[in-house]
């Protein structure tokens, strides 16, 4: 069964070794279930000396000793049962911990190569499968391995016992497999169309505002109906064929106890077994039955504790593996990019070809070409955030990519097109949300992007929560504390991706300032924009076009050749 794949044969990732490390502590629950299921021996034991003993010798004391006795195991019993789920609840939380961090850093990863579709379903993925796993549903596997022991003892009693017992086991377990097979296609279409319903959804809410200008709401909900629709109707397929298949297995197993009732006293009145094992030879047999219904009760959440563990090994699979090496030191800025080619994943043409230019400390380098050139794709090589399919992109000698975020982070800064902040205050947004970032760092970011002004005529001033995505917040605005974040520590290499993009005359004039700023500082900038005023301050040009470079130079020579007329700069770039 699929259920189990997650046991063996797994690639090597975090969650395959968060999945050793659970070796001892489900060793110790099994032990635990050991000792629970040869403690419950004494319910059938308790009812034959009952029926063997008491009613025959009539004797109360020997009732009320057996009684207590029974009452005591039983209380030992549901306490070794609590300490095996808080084994089993500690090792979730302790899977959690060494799984979360990573799943959490995959989804950016999956993101930036343009898989959306995850979202937050991987950390409700990792719940599901947690909880699924430590919990009730794969608790009845412990006792799966005592089916047998009880099965021996039914046949020590009687051989009809036994084999009216095993046979019906056996009928248990082939309804069992029936009824995965049988909901099995159904559940995963079903599964499938509610992550795409709430991806979808999703989506909509975070464009609200264009959906309601354009009166967009009745096509996109009924695009979201169909995958509803898919959800809804697929489910209560699974629902109904699941209590089809629930109804058949509790009737067979009431049918069995009636059954083994009939046979005990059958055997009884042949005189072959006592009259006190009537009642011992029923519950013998419930219990040896009861596991597997258990884990046909918890078919669905099995189920889908297996498609959550199918996801996240997808995801980790495809996460890139945190690049482990020593710290390097702040980087002077000196920038390269040699022979980078660049395409995703799929793609039949290079987005980027030949990439070839380098940057001297504090050089300002900016980049113009017409929508599409591959402009913001740089940018991203740039900052490591891609890997280029062929060259490499080096800050002070060191790859880019292969460079320890966190560390790398501290000495760069970036402000992407689309400028995005997060739910919390602007000083936590301008703070990177680091906690280790004093006021006055942030003070003085604010002061060298020109936002500081800006700022302190909001609500609460740094103490402003820009609400989520900085909805709160004017494009303009966001836009400005978005570039003071970039220049969080006074970075030794800043990309500005459109920086000027929302911004009115006086916050153009602040970004100018600004730019000449992080010169003054020795930064390396690399300023993308369609608006050649931005270019006050570069030292370079570089003009993209279809992805490669059609000039590179000092400024004042590209932007001269840019007023030639396109026949010209043809005619002198053939020469």
């Amino acid at each position: 069964m699929k259920i189990f794949t997650f046991l063996s044969n797994q690639p090597d990732n975090v969650l395959t070794r968060a999945l050793g490390e659970g070796k001892r502590p489900f060793a110790v629950a099994a032990a635990f279930s050991f000792v629970s299921n040869v403690l419950y021996l004494a319910l059938p034991l308790y009812t034959y000396q009952i029926y063997g003993r008491v009613l025959t010798s009539q004797s109360q004391p020997t009732l009320w000793v057996l009684t207590l006795i029974t009452i005591f195991v039983f209380v030992v019993s549901a306490s070794i049962d609590d300490f095996r789920a808080r084994i089993l609840i500690n090792y979730g939380v302790l899977l959690d911990q060494r799984v979360s961090g990573r799943v959490f850093s995959a989804l950016f990863d999956a993101s930036v190569r343009g898989e959306q579709s995850a979202g937050a379903q991987a950390l409700r993925d990792l719940d599901q499968f947690r909880q699924t796993l430590t919990g009730i549903a794969a608790a009845a596997f412990f006792d799966v391995p005592w089916i047998p022991v009880f099965l021996f003892v039914l046949f020590t009693i009687d051989p009809l016992v036994g084999v009216v017992t095993t046979l019906a086991a056996v009928v248990l377990l082939i309804l069992a497999l029936m009824q995965e097979r049988a909901i099995r296609p159904a559940s995963r279409e079903a599964s499938d169309a509610g992550l795409k319903s709430y991806a979808f959804t999703g989506a909509a809410l975070r464009n609200g505002e264009v959906v309601r200008a354009m009166g967009m709401l009745p096509t996109l909900g009924s695009a979201w109906a169909g995958h509803r629709r898919v959800t809804i109707e697929r489910g209560a397929n699974v629902a109904e064929m699941s209590n089809m298949y629930t109804d058949i297995i509790k009737t067979v197993r009431m049918g069995v106890q009636v059954l083994i009732i009939a046979i005990g006293a059958y055997l009884i009145l042949k005189g072959k077994i006592h009259s006190g094992m009537l009642f011992a030879n029923m519950i013998l047999a419930s219990r040896a039955l009861q596991p597997i219904e258990k884990i046909v009760g918890s078919w669905e959440p099995l189920n889908n504790m297996a498609r959550a563990h199918q996801r996240l090994m997808q995801l980790l699979t495809k996460a890139e593996a945190p690049p482990a090496g020593m710290t390097l030191p702040r980087p002077k800025g000196q920038l390269s990019c040699e022979a980078v080619n660049f395409a995703p994943a799929g793609a039949q043409k290079l987005l980027l070809g030949n990439i070839n230019f380098s940057l001297q400390p504090g050089e300002i380098l900016g980049v113009i070409g017409p929508s599409g050139a591959g402009k913001s794709t740089l940018a991203r090589l740039l900052m490591g955030i891609w890997r280029p399919l062929n060259g490499v992109v080096r800050l002070d000698g060191a790859d880019v990519f292969t460079w320890d975020r966190g560390d790398f982070g501290r000495h760069v800064g970036y402000l992407p097109q689309d400028t995005e902040l997060f739910a919390g205050s602007v000083r936590h947004n301008i703070a990177r949300f680091r906690s280790d970032v004093p006021d006055e760092v942030v003070v003085r970011a604010a002061q060298l992007a020109g936002a500081h002004e800006l700022i302190l005529r909001m609500p609460k001033g740094y103490d402003t929560d820009v609400g989520e995505g900085g909805h709160t917040l004017s494009a303009g605005q966001r836009q400005r504390v978005g570039l003071a974040r970039a220049m969080l520590g006074e970075p030794a290499f800043i990309v500005l991706d459109e920086p000027n993009a929302s911004l009115d005359a006086e916050g153009e004039d602040a970004l100018l300032k600004a730019l000449d700023a992080m010169k003054t500082n020795g930064a390396t900038v690399v300023v993308i924009s369609h608006k050649p005023s931005i270019f006050r301050a570069a030292d370079k040009m570089l003009v993209l076009r279809d992805g490669r470079i059609e000039l590179f130079g000092p400024r004042d020579q590209v932007m001269a050749r840019l007023t030639k007329p396109a026949e010209v700069r043809a005619v002198e770039a053939s020469r």
